[in-house]
């Protein structure tokens, strides 16, 4: 069975960055090294793996990071401190 990752990594500048992948490991490497000139990781290393999750489904791993990708940086730091009661309210706009 294949597995697909969906992860979040913590930036030196404080930002994070959100992706997909069938091999963490390599992927992982890949930001580390700065394989990828191009990528939004490259100038902000190093990284910090801070989440990750599974799916056998491709399919519901590309949703779940689209999802995140929306998500403020406050509801991120929700999800990564496990504060899950927080996430409905972080999710409601104010106006």
């Amino acid at each position: 069975m294949r597995l697909f990752y969906v992860y979040i990594l913590k930036c030196a500048d404080g930002t994070f960055y959100t992706g997909i992948t069938s091999n963490l490991d390599k992927r992982l490497r890949e930001h580390h090294s700065g394989s990828h000139k191009n990528s939004y990781t490259y100038k902000r290393r190093p990284v910090n793996l801070v989440f990750y999750t599974s799916f056998t489904d491709v399919n519901l791993a590309i949703l779940t990071e689209k999802k995140l990708k929306k998500w403020s940086q406050a509801k991120k730091i929700a999800l990564l401190n496990s504060e899950f009661e927080k996430l409905p309210n972080l999710a409601k706009k104010k106006f």
